[in-house]
């Protein structure tokens, strides 16, 4: 070890936590792992020396890195190394980088990179947590300004107890699963995926996971009185007096006027030919000082709109703080595919689809967690016309994937077990136009066409954005529901996402853009979202409030059953031979599991029950006392081997199953010769009277002359 090397000690939920720092990364800004059992994390930060030109806002950048050897696997694809970030990883990023974003200071453009790297994986001991807190380790310790430190933990409740930082086991047996970030004085963020739970249980999730919190942050404030090193100070440009009052007298009476305009249309044309107005009035008397003077144009609106709500409690549209925006809703809106719905509250709407496919189409997962597959699905897009940009496509990015995966933690709690349902389901949300709160209406939007494709789900799920307004002098708070995209930009310190059904919370996204929230705010939000929730799904159920009895005359229908595992390899054949033929005879889609269950898709039902049959044929294992109808194949002095073709029912059977009729079986009477009484091709109707421990077959001819043929 090196002599800057330290370790210090805690618990966090009844395991010992070590931190360490001296002994790798010495380049780094600040640098330290985090073991807990054999769960070890590396987190590095590091700092730009000079703002970024031409920015105007903080250039954070966090990555997780999901490393395959920390859990002893080799990466696939071609180059067999780990290549661009999974769904997970990125959802992980972002999950480090909430909490502490508002903790730097303000009008700071210099880049700061974080980088979390798993070193050891035990899948008992998650390592998204222990990177939360390393981050924050990292950061507090290192020259970067940072008003940290952060605690973070994860919530689960197994049944009836919360509990901290839950292994494999009870993250499994658990109905609800709470990850908290914040400081020693306040919430900053939370992220939640829940079975239906109580607004009450979920606040009680987030009030213990402050008070584990809480001692994570004096842990660390000792970590950095012993190994802290001094911040950087900072320049940050400070907006001149003498230009902010000229420009604030003469524009605060325009901007003000502009704003009392609600049609969203109106006002930004009113907007734009003030901003054009200030601008032109200045342009001589302060030359090239355009960024500074539009600058302080913005934050009088902001002032404007924050002050309208928490004085009058109107807001930019002339909605009140409780009021939501017209909803409109549809389903069946695209004939050929299997489920859609259509989800519009005010500008913002949501196109969303559903297509249902066997459960070979799930989505292979791999990462370092113990999943192997998804069954369910849900993507989201935000192409650029959704907001009036004219750009380029590209592909979907971390606020893409990261509405998407929010969305798909809302519904999975309400979708029907595998038995239930043998599908794999796909949704996928195309956000039409977008002001405010697409993420929710992915949510409702999905619920809506998962009924409309007959996927017997629990119970429709509907989502709100709620928002919040709080006055730093006087502590004055405004909540808001039902939040629009200016809102959030201008006058909002806070995005809280909530979704769920009638009975409780499925899904809870939460993120600060102030110092944090306290127990009361929360509680008052959650009551509120769940208001407005049931408002949403009101409108909802109008529309439709329960799964189509019938799917989708192009959907794929399933039948399930199950054969015995051994004969597995029978259905198969040698490379396939006998199951591709199946396929290739009948047009359906086979899938076979390990334990035996057999997945059998057509559009066309006769066609799955005809290759049913031939699968059962295969696989049948006759039993003392059945009768089947059967082929003479060959004869013997002794008796005749007759192949099975069809049950009782007259269902045919193949595989090339046999059974043996004893000459002395063959007739009620005594038989001289087989021949007699059966020739090769004859049809006959049998039952199996004996089977021997090697799987021989004894059978009996049960359509039986009162006479053996007589020779001529």
């Amino acid at each position: 070890m090196t002599e800057n090397y330290r370790k210090f000690e805690t618990t966090i939920g009844g395991r010992k936590v070590l931190v360490e720092t001296g002994h790798l990364c010495s380049i780094a800004s600040g640098s330290c792992t985090v073991t807990c059992g054999e769960t070890i994390v590396l987190a590095n930060v590091t700092f730009g020396e000079k703002p970024r030109e031409g920015v105007d806002f903080f250039p954070l950048g966090v990555d997780f890195e999901e490393k395959m050897y920390s859990v002893g696997k080799i990466p696939g694809g071609f180059k067999r190394r780990e290549g661009r970030a999974g769904d997970k990883a990125i959802l992980t990023s972002r999950l480090i980088d909430r909490p502490l974003r508002p903790l730097f200071p303000k009008g700071m453009y210099n880049d700061v990179a974080v980088v979390v790297t798993t070193l050891s994986t035990e899948p008992d001991i998650a390592p998204e947590p222990l990177g939360m807190l390393a981050s924050s380790i990292a950061l507090s310790i290192s020259d970067i300004p940072f008003d940290g430190p952060t605690g973070s933990v994860v919530i689960g409740r197994v049944a009836g107890k919360l509990v901290i930082n839950p292994d494999t086991a009870q993250r499994a047996a658990g109905d609800m699963h709470v990850t908290v970030s914040g400081t020693s004085s306040a919430i900053l963020m939370v992220e939640a995926g829940a079975n239906e739970v109580s607004e009450a249980d979920i606040l009680a999730a987030v009030m213990l996971a402050h008070e584990e919190i809480k001692k994570q942050v004096e842990f660390q404030n000792t970590i950095v009185k012993k190994i802290g090193v001094p911040k950087k100070t900072l320049v940050i440009p400070v907006i001149d007096v003498a230009l902010e009052t000229r420009v604030r007298s003469y524009a605060t009476v325009f901007v003000e006027k502009a704003l009392q305009e609600t049609d969203s249309g109106k006002r930004r044309e009113a907007e734009k030919k003030v901003d054009e107005m200030i601008a032109d009035q200045f342009a001589d008397i302060f030359d090239e000082r355009d960024s500074e003077i539009a600058a302080i144009v913005e934050t009088i609106k902001k002032e404007t709109f924050r002050s309208k709500i928490l004085t009058k409690g109107t807001r930019p549209d002339g909605r009140g703080t409780k009021d939501i925006r017209p909803i409109w809703c549809q389903v069946g809106y695209l004939p050929r595919v299997h489920g859609s719905g259509i989800f519009t509250r005010g500008q913002t709407q949501v196109l969303n689809t559903c297509t249902l496919g066997m459960l070979g189409d799930m989505q292979k997962l791999e990462d370092i967690s113990d999943e192997e597959s998804k069954r369910y699905m849900h993507h989201y897009n935000m192409p650029p016309y959704a907001t009036g940009e004219a750009r380029s496509l590209k592909s979907p990015g971390r606020r893409e994937i990261g509405h998407g995966a929010l969305a798909e933690r809302a519904l999975e709690p309400v979708l029907p077990t595998e038995e239930e349902f043998p599908y794999a389901i796909r949704t996928v949300s195309e956000v039409m136009s977008s002001n405010g709160s697409s993420s929710m209406a992915s949510v409702c939007g999905s619920s809506l066409s998962l009924m409309n494709a007959g996927v017997p789900i629990k119970a429709p799920v509907a989502g709100i954005a709620m928002g919040l307004v709080k006055d730093k002098e006087t502590g004055k708070v405004a909540i808001l529901s039902d939040i629009l995209g200016l809102e959030d930009y201008l006058a909002g310190d806070m995005d809280f996402k909530v979704a769920g059904t009638e009975k409780g919370i499925t899904a809870i996204q939460m993120d600060i853009k102030i110092a944090g929230l306290d127990e009361p705010i929360i509680k008052a939000a959650l009551a509120q979202a769940r208001e407005g929730r049931m408002h949403i799904l009101k409108i909802m159920n109008e529309t439709i409030s329960k799964p189509a009895a019938t799917l989708s005359k192009y959907a794929p229908k399933i039948v399930m059953f199950k054969i015995n595992p051994d004969k597995i390899k029978d259905v198969i054949g040698s490379g396939g031979k006998v199951i591709n033929k199946i396929i290739e005879e009948t047009g359906v889609k086979i899938d076979i599991e390990d334990d035996g269950r057999v997945f059998i898709a057509s559009t066309d039902e006769a066609k799955i029950a005809k290759a049913k049959q031939i699968v059962l044929g295969i696989v049948f294992e006759p039993e003392v006392g059945q009768e089947f109808t059967g082929k003479v194949a060959r004869i013997m002095d002794f008796g005749a081997f007759v192949e099975f073709t069809a049950d009782s029912n007259g269902n045919p059977l193949s595989g090339g199953k046999d059974g043996m009729i004893h000459i002395s079986k063959l007739a009620k009477t005594r038989v001289e010769k087989v021949t007699d009484v059966v020739k090769i091709g004859d049809i006959v109707k049998v039952k199996v009277i004996k089977i021997d421990e090697k799987g021989r077959i004894d059978l009996m001819n049960i359509v039986q002359d009162e006479k053996p043929a007589q020779d001529k």
